[in-house]
């Protein structure tokens, strides 16, 4: 897990501003380019309240309810990907040098995906689900509608600024929330960005963004939500929950932790290394989901330094620092604190950093203990630990014995294996023989377990995520001739036919005899 101040989503900073006042005053944002700051006065700042409450307004007017209303806004939302996309690009290459080709397939990409999917399908994700009925309600009509929660707050990370914060927006935009959006102020660039252009998109009576530091966005915590979608660090997950919890808001938490990688002894061990540092090294493993270390046997680590040595060097050269393809670390205090854990073991590919540039090496360490400073928090950094197990039972005990990961990877061409090491462990997601491509998935939930977090979301699951089902039976109003069974005063031979009319029933399966 990350620091506070390291982690995604963090309510670390300097900087404390709300932005939102600014678009309410003026139909447009007045953030100066050098700065962020709002032009609006303190006292103005911290009226969270009058913002939560306009949009609340806007909410239980039905504006959002309509399909038409919810398609324009996403469609709205594509047209800011579309015309903002070289923004987009800038932005991320300012905060953390993040090649473009990496931000096409990660950010854009992937909100472009998800956008369209849902746009393909919101019609019928709206309609109502009939259910089955019990004999009692036959007559009747019973369904479950999809209701927006109301107004939804979306706290957002820096390592992926534009996916993580507007994938949640695309599902709450779509179950027919008002939101409150809220970016990392540690990608400073793209949150200017987004404070700046994003409003213009949208229907500023039921969609807000806020720039706030720590203590801002404290006080916008103590604000009721009716849903709090949080993507960063454990540590800072426990605080978002603390504060919905006072008001008993739902809340989405997607964290993270260390996601073990076990590389059994039948693999290919190329394509595992191409793919292992593909995934590592993505986004300067600035990523949630990427494999956090290596179990193998001794036998197999010999066999894949070599290989990891030569993928490093095909993706980025002899000498990564000068590839266009590897990013940077977001900020100095993350480089420092990624820098002090390569002390742990051996290093055996890499281990170069500058800290003027905030580089660090694509780097793999050996004989690393357990105990390690390296394996007691998530990395979040270009630093891949090797440890040595001595059969797949012992992988699996490590993995067993430890917080329950975002994911878990399994490299071997033994199906075997692989469906030992899924049924055998626990993680939010599982993927085999590659690493983070799960991601790609709209059919698939995304989330966490455990200290991984809670909740899900991903194509369907994001419009789930931000709807109530509301259980609906609709009844008439006459044949009361059928309820006398149950009003009073009770007859004990009525007893059991009003059972048969509102149990259910075990299903009996039909026995197969050999003779």
């Amino acid at each position: 897990m990350k620091t506070d101040s390291d982690a995604p989503g963090s309510l670390h900073s300097t900087r404390s501003h709300c932005s939102w006042l600014c678009f309410m005053a003026t139909g447009r944002h007045t953030l100066p380019a050098t700065t962020g700051a709002c032009s609006q006065p303190p006292c103005a700042m911290s009226d969270h309240a009058g913002l939560v409450s306009h949009l609340r307004a806007a909410w239980l007017s039905g504006k959002t309810r309509p399909l038409e209303y919810r398609t324009a806004q996403l469609e709205a939302l594509g047209l800011f990907l579309e015309e903002k996309q070289q923004d987009i690009l800038e932005a991320t290459a300012l905060d953390m040098r993040k090649p473009s080709f990496e931000v096409e397939l990660s950010e854009i990409s992937i909100c472009r995906s998800e956008l369209n999917h849902t746009l393909n399908n919101l019609g019928a994700w709206m309609k109502d689900e009939n259910v089955d009925k019990n004999w009692a309600t036959q007559l009747d009509s019973a369904f479950i509608h999809k209701d927006p929660y109301g107004v939804v707050l979306i706290i957002g990370p820096w390592n992926y600024p534009i996916n993580l914060l507007l994938v949640p927006l695309i599902g709450a935009i779509a179950a027919g929330n008002c939101v409150v959006l809220k970016p990392s102020e540690i990608s400073r660039n793209m949150e200017r960005l987004v404070a700046e252009a994003l409003p213009s998109y949208l229907d500023k009576d039921c969609f807000a963004v806020v720039t706030a530091g720590v203590e801002e966005t404290t006080r916008l915590l103590e604000n009721k939500f009716d849903y709090i979608f949080f993507t960063g660090s454990t540590s800072v997950g426990r605080i978002v929950m603390t504060a919905a919890a006072k008001h008993l808001t739902p809340v989405t938490l997607e964290l993270g932790g260390k996601n073990p990688c076990y590389v059994s002894d039948t693999c290919n061990v190329q394509n595992v290394a191409r793919r292992v540092a593909w995934g590592r090294f993505f986004n300067a493993r600035q990523t949630c989901v990427a494999p956090d270390y290596i179990l193998c046997s001794v036998e197999m680590r010999e066999r894949l330094v070599p290989a990891l040595r030569e993928a490093i060097t095909e993706f980025y050269g002899p000498e990564p620092r000068n590839s266009l393809d590897f990013a940077r670390i977001v900020g100095d205090k993350q480089f420092k604190r990624v820098q002090a854990l390569l002390s742990s073991g051996r290093v055996a590919i890499g281990g170069e950093t500058d800290e003027k540039e905030r580089y660090i090496a694509p780097t793999v360490l050996v004989d690393v203990q357990e105990d390690d400073p390296v394996m007691r928090e998530e990395i979040f950094g270009p630093v891949l630990p090797i440890l040595t197990v001595t059969s797949e039972e012992d992988a699996i005990t490590f993995i067993s014995a430890r917080e329950r990961p975002l994911t878990l990877y399994v490299f071997s061409s033994s199906t075997k294996v692989v469906r030992r090491l899924l049924e055998r462990t626990s993680s939010g997601g599982f993927c085999a023989n590659d690493t983070i491509m799960h991601m790609t998935l709209t059919s698939l939930p995304f989330g966490g377990i455990g200290l991984s977090g809670m909740g899900r979301y991903h194509g369907r699951f994001t419009f789930e995520t931000f709807s109530h089902l509301r259980s609906v039976l609709l009844r008439a109003d006459g044949r009361e001739a059928l309820n006398s069974l149950r009003y009073p005063p009770y007859a004990p031979r009525r007893l059991p036919l009003l059972r048969t009319t509102v149990e259910s029933r075990r299903r009996r399966t039909a026995a197969c005899t050999l003779l």
